[in-house]
């Protein structure tokens, strides 16, 4: 697991304790905080994902390029 993953992580659940609690103590604005937190974390995980992909599929061709 890289560092950018690691860190995707953490701010996830870094987000669902915030959720949590402002959910507990009835605080709406932390409540949407650890919501956006979550979000944004989620879609930088999309992202890192998209970048593998990519990755691997240049690796792929160059790969295969150096074969014939």
């Amino acid at each position: 697991m890289s560092t950018d993953e690691l860190k995707n992580k953490a701010e996830g659940l870094g987000g669902k304790a915030k959720e949590a609690a402002g959910s507990a103590t009835g605080n709406e604005q932390l409540e949407n905080e650890g919501r956006a937190d979550q979000t944004v974390a989620g879609a930088k995980e999309k992202a890192n994902e998209a970048k593998n992909k990519i990755a691997d599929g240049v690796n792929k061709v160059l790969g295969d390029a150096g074969e014939k």
